[in-house]
Formats: structure tokens, sequence, C-alpha cells
């Protein structure tokens, strides 16, 4: 049963699971097993919550079983970016300052997802804090698709569960590409959404105006059905939006007739590599045969905001660790420690300059979806990156900037983002390419992503992984 389910997407599961054709609890049981067979390699779960996964599936069988039926994610099991409080369990955030921190309550991303019914197999791993490297004592996932290669960043256990059939999606958070690089380096859709359509009460801080909640699945449906549950305003969260979520499972069902897509060329190819310009014209194609328009247009030009994003991040991230650094400094990772300090040492003036910077940005990309409806732009100008690059990037400034050049203006803007798979390197790895839409306009992205899947597979893509059980 397991392989033939595991993986399944998540909204095709739950039409299996409303329908009685299967049960909460049988695909539970399944989804600790291989999580059992195949984690200990792979690295992406820190707390597997067994007790009470089989609890909540025996629970959510009982009420479908009566007419209770809660939604898409009633019986789904998924997982949780271990950043967000969950009720009595550790939630470290990727630290060992937080390993014996058992929340009082859930996060409200938690909550609604409770109140959805679906069941949480557990906690998955991330960086520290959410930043860029793990905690030294802090094993890293591994990539299901290669072992060798970049998992992505700080969701990255989020993405390696989701993409090695662990669970049928998770929770992530981005700040300058953390849902986004993990996608797209494990084969997955992920939608962060716009700043402030999901509450961060209950999420660990990196950087407060940065920070955006979002989904990591198998397709745009799936991504849908999960922002569909957790978005909304929260008045724990004074900087959740009031707006009315919409549904975005009917939005995956509509087409591409008439939508107008931009595309700047010049931004799009510049020092791009072969591969991921293939990928993106390959997409552009089947957009095109979709019915989509496409527009040229001229993207604002983004250095400086890639260049401010780490000094706004760094300020932002010493105030959320105000309380632990200094005071616990020997605790904390070298990378997330030497950001804090650099954070410590920024003035009040520059801060101001780079928040007005924002601010502009954000009006001249706004000004650009008067014309447009989406915008198509890669995940990152390079091929899927090897563990052995990934460990230069301290030293090489420019490509770190290379690496934030199409993910960390759209958090300095709060714009939202998809992230899809469109191909595939010589080497087999995945590698996923980005659309942008207008503030609150999440629906719109469900609504391309899904027809783009519908018309291409590559999001029926998956690792070939064995377990140790059956080598």
């Amino acid at each position: 049963m397991a392989d033939a389910l595991h993986y399944l997407e998540l909204t095709e599961l739950a039409v299996r699971l409303k329908a009685r054709e299967l049960s909460a609890l049988e695909v539970t049981r399944a989804q600790l097993d291989r999580i059992d067979a195949m984690d200990r390699e792979l690295g992406s779960y820190v707390h597997v919550m067994a007790e009470t996964a089989i609890a909540e599936a025996k629970a959510a069988d009982a009420e479908i079983a009566h007419g209770l039926y809660r939604g898409p994610l009633h019986g789904v099991p998924i997982a949780l970016k271990d950043l967000f409080w969950t009720k009595g369990i550790p939630t470290a955030a990727g630290s060992t300052i937080h390993r014996d921190f058992r929340p009082g309550e859930d996060a409200t991303v938690v909550r609604r997802l409770k109140d959805a019914g679906a069941v949480t197999l557990g906690k998955v791993q991330l960086t520290e804090g959410a930043y860029s490297d793990h905690h030294p004592l802090v094993r890293p996932p591994k990539n299901p698709w290669n072992a060798d290669y970049w998992p992505g960043i700080s969701s990255s256990g989020s993405a390696v569960a989701t993409a090695a059939g662990l669970c049928f999606g998770s929770l992530g958070s981005d700040t300058g590409g953390s849902i986004r690089w993990p996608s797209a380096a494990n084969g997955l859709t992920g939608l962060k959404p716009s700043w402030g359509r999901v509450s961060r009460h209950g999420t660990f801080e990196l950087a407060t105006t940065l920070d955006h909640v979002g989904s990591i699945c198998r397709s745009a449906a799936d991504a849908g059905a999960l922002l569909g549950a957790i978005a909304g305003q929260d008045p724990n969260d004074p900087t959740s939006l009031f707006e009315p979520v919409p549904d975005y499972l009917a939005a995956a069902a509509e087409d591409m007739r008439g939508l107008r897509i931009g595309v700047d060329a010049g931004w799009n190819s510049d020092d791009v590599d072969v591969a991921t310009q293939r990928v993106l014209a390959d997409a552009i194609e089947a957009f095109r045969a979709l019915g989509a328009a496409f527009v040229d247009v001229r993207f604002p030009d983004v250095t400086q905001a890639v260049a401010d994003w780490a000094p706004n991040c760094a300020i932002e991230a010493a105030n959320a660790h105000e309380v632990t650094y200094p005071a616990r400094k020997d605790e904390y990772g070298p990378i997330l420690a030497s950001v804090i300090e650099a954070g410590r040492t920024l003035t009040a003036l520059d801060y101001q300059k780079i928040l007005l910077r924002r601010l502009a940005l954000r009006g001249r990309v706004a000004a650009l979806f008067e014309t447009i409806d989406l915008l198509l732009i890669p995940v990152h100008p390079f091929p899927p990156l090897t563990l052995a690059m990934i460990r230069t990037l301290g030293e090489q400034p420019d490509l770190i900037a290379k690496l934030q050049r199409y993910t960390c203006p759209f958090d300095m803007t709060g714009h939202p983002t998809i992230t899809l798979p469109g191909g595939a390197s010589e080497d087999g790895l995945p590698i996923g390419f980005q659309l942008v839409a207008t503030h609150l306009d999440e629906a719109m992205l469900v609504r391309a992503g899904a027809a783009f899947q519908r018309a291409t597979s590559w999001h029926r893509r998956h690792p070939s992984l064995t377990s140790r059980r059956q080598q």
C-alpha cells in the first residue's frame, strides 16, 4: 500500500479519504513506517510525533465516517518546519538554545491545520534560526535526488520530507528564498504568500518584516489547499491582513486564457546558465499553448535590494535574538552569530535608508503589475548546486548575490511567488522556475501553476529511493 500511495498528491489523497477508499489511520501508519525506514539516511525529521499522529488519524476517520468532513486536509499526514510552536512538543528552530523548549500553545498556523483535520507526522529540520547554515551540532537533511547536492536552505527538511514521500505536504518559511530554493532543489511546488497573508504568531522570528509562512507540496493545487487552511487575519498577529481568503482550489480549476505574463528577457538571461534558460523557454511555450499572452517588461534593477537584504535581515535578527544574544553567545553557531553581530552594529540611519528603498522598490513592482498578471523568472541563475559549491559561498559574495537575485527582492517587497518544477539538469537534478503575482493574488499563482501542471509532468517526477529494509 505504501509504495502505491506515498507519492500521491495531497488533493488526490483527500478525494480517496473523503470517499473512504482509504483510511487516515492506514495512510498515517504507512507514512510512519516509511519515515522509520528512510529517514535515518535522509535526516529530514527532528521529531516524529507518532503517538499523536495515530490519535489524530483515528479521530479523522471517525469524523469522516459520520459525515463530518472538514475539507481537503482532513486526515492528510503533513509535516511542520520546527520553528512553528507545537503545544507540548519540542520546538527548537534548528538551535541548541531552544532544544528543551516545549510551547504552551500552538502557533496559529498549527492550530488552523488541526482545525482543518490534518494529521501532523512531526517536526522537520531547518537551519539555525532559519538563517543560512545549520548549527554545528545539527545534522543537515540530505537531498533525496542526490546526496552530493544542496537540498536548499532553511526549509530543506520540509522539502526533503515532501520529496521523499515522508509526508503529503509541509509548512515552511521564507525570509530570503527558503521556500523557493528547497522547492526547486527537490522538484517541488513552493508557495510563498504575500507578507501578512499568513499569521506569524507562534513562529520563531528571523526577520519580522521579511518572514513569510507558506507551503511546500507536490502540486500547485496542494499548495493552495494548505494555504487556504492557514491564511487569514489573526488577532494574535496584528500584522496579519484582513482581506478575505479566496478559494484556492477553485482557482486551480481555472484555465490560463487571457492572462498576461511578463518576461524581462534581459534579466532572465544575463549570466543565467543554458539549462535554466531552456526551462524558462519551455515554460513560456507551455503557457502560450494554454492561452496566455506574453508581455515584454523591464523589471526594476534589484542590485541595491539584494545588497540591502543582508543588513536588513541582520538588524531584525539581532532584535529577535535580543533575549539570548549576547547572553548565551557561546551556544550559537558561527554563521547566525556573525549575522546578529552585524545587526547590532547597524545604525538607525542606515536601517531607515534601507526601509525607504524597500518602499520605493515595492511601488515600482506594484506599478509593473498594472500591465501584467504574472511575472516569469528563474529561482536562481545556475543549475542545481553541489554541496561542495555551497561550502564556498562564504568566500564568494558575488555567488551569494547571484543566488539571491530572484528570491530576496520579493521578500523585500512582500509579493507572492510560486516555484514550479520545470525541467532537469544533465545529471537529472530538478530545475524550477518562479511565477510572481501582485500583492495578495496567490489565487492567480495557484491558477497558473495548476494549469501548467495539467499540461506538463515535471511535478510527477520523484527521486528513486531504497530503504535500508529493502537493501
